[in-house]
C-alpha cells in the first residue's frame, strides 16, 4: 500500500498506527522469524488478527496521552502539572484488570512502588532498567502541539523516569518523541537520521534538572552530566548502526540483525526506525516488517507504526484495519484532540 504525504490527521494516524503495529507485533513476539513465517504465512502478506487486541505498549501509551491532556488543559507544562498525572495514570494501569498482557518487569515494579504516596517518584524507578517500555509509549509527547524544546524534552525524560530511570531510557525517550515530532511537522524521512544525530549531539551532556530533579544520584555517576552522556552515548552508537543498515538495505532480513531485537530502550528506537525508513511510502509493509523478527515485535511494529503514521497521516491506514483496533474511540479522540 502506498501513500502519499498529504493525507492530514498525523497525530491520530501515529497514533492509529501505533496500535496496530502493536496488534500486529503481539502474537508474534516471543517467536523467531522461521516461527512467524510457519504461523502467518509471508511476511508481506501478515494479517491484523480478527481481535485486533493490543499489548501494553498502547495501554500505557494512553496513559501518557490522558496524563499530557490533564496536565496541559491546567495551564502551561511545567513538572509538577505532569507528573501527578502521570504517575496516577501509571499506578491505574498497574491496578486494572484489563492489565493482563504481559507486561514489564520494570513497569510493574516500578508502578507497585509508585502507589505510596509518600515515596519520591525518583525513588520508584528503576535507575539500572532501560527497557523498551520507557520509549514505546512516548509518542503522544511528540504529537501534542504548543511545545517548546525544553518542554518537550523534558515531558519525554520525565515519563520515562518514572519507571526506567537508565540514562539510555531517557535519552531513547527523548529522541523517539523528537523524531515523531520531525516526522509529523512534514520531515523527510532521508533527512531524519541526521537530524537525530545532530540533536543528540547538541543534548549530550544536558541533564534537565527541573524535570528529573536529583534522579542521577540515584546511579554511579560522578556528574549528572557524565550520567546523562552514557545514555546519549549509547543512542549515538545505535544510529551508527541503523545509519549502516540503510547504506546496504536488506528488506527481506530479519531487521533485528542490523539494529538489535528491541528490548532495550535504544534498540527499539532503531529497528522501528529502520522498518519505517525501508518502507516510508508502504507503510503497512513497514508493520509487517516489525511484526515478522526475532525480537520484541509488538513493541517494535508499534514504534514503526508510531513513525509511519506520523510522516503519513491518518489516511496511511487501511479502514477494515483501523476501524476494528481495540480502544479505537480512544485513540481517535486524542489524536482529533492534537490535529486541530
Amino acid at each position: 500500500m502506498t501513500v502519499t504525504t498529504d493525507t492530514g490527521e498525523r497525530a491520530t494516524g501515529s497514533l492509529i498506527g501505533l496500535a496496530l503495529g502493536d496488534a500486529l507485533g503481539f502474537p508474534t513476539e516471543f517467536n523467531d522469524v522461521p516461527q512467524i513465517l510457519a504461523k502467518c504465512g509471508p511476511w508481506r502478506e501478515m494479517e491484523l488478527p480478527a481481535r485486533a487486541v493490543v499489548s501494553d505498549d498502547t495501554q500505557m501509551t494512553l496513559a501518557v496521552g490522558r496524563a499530557l491532556r490533564t496536565a496541559m488543559d491546567r495551564g502551561l507544562l511545567v513538572p509538577s502539572r505532569l507528573v501527578r498525572p502521570l504517575r496516577e495514570e501509571f499506578v491505574d494501569w498497574y491496578q486494572s484488570p484489563e492489565n493482563n498482557r504481559a507486561p514489564g518487569r520494570t513497569c510493574l515494579t516500578a508502578c507497585n512502588l509508585l502507589k505510596d504516596e509518600r515515596l519520591a517518584w525518583q525513588d520508584a524507578s528503576q535507575i539500572g532498567s532501560k527497557g523498551c517500555g520507557a520509549n514505546m509509549r512516548v509518542a503522544p509527547v511528540g504529537l501534542a502541539p504548543g511545545l517548546g524544546d525544553e518542554q518537550r524534552a523534558g515531558a519525554a525524560q520525565l515519563q520515562s523516569a518514572l519507571t526506567h530511570g537508565h540514562p539510555t531510557a531517557l535519552a531513547a525517550s527523548d529522541l523517539t518523541a523528537h523524531a515523531v515530532r520531525l516526522l509529523a511537522q512534514g520531515t523527510a524521512p532521508s533527512a531524519l537520521v541526521g537530524l537525530l544525530r545532530t540533536y543528540a549531539l547538541d543534548n549530550r551532556r544536558v541533564y534537565h534538572e527541573r524535570w528529573l530533579g536529583d534522579l542521577w544520584t540515584r546511579a554511579h555517576d560522578p556528574s549528572a552530566e557524565h550520567f546523562v552522556a552514557r545514555g546519549w552515548d549509547e543512542c549515538l552508537g545505535v544510529l551508527d548502526r541503523l545509519e549502516a543498515a540503510l547504506r546496504a538495505p536488506d528488506p527481506e532480513s530479519d531487521p533485528c540483525l542490523a539494529t538489535g531485537e528491541g528490548w532495550i530502550a535504544e534498540e527499539a528506537m532503531a529497528t522501528g526506525l529502520l522498518c519505517f525508513l525501508l518502507f516510508p511510502d508502504e507503510p503497512v509493509t513497514a508493520l509487517r516488517r516489525a511484526a515478522c523478527s526475532s525480537g520484541d515485535s509488538d513493541s517494535l511494529a508499534c514504534l514503526a507504526g508510531a513513525f509511519a503514521g506520523a510522516y503519513a497521516g491518518a489516511g496511511a491506514w487501511p479502514r477494515a484495519w483501523a476501524d476494528r483496533i481495540e480502544y479505537h474511540g480512544e485513540l481517535v479522540t486524542l489524536g482529533a484532540l492534537w490535529d486541530q
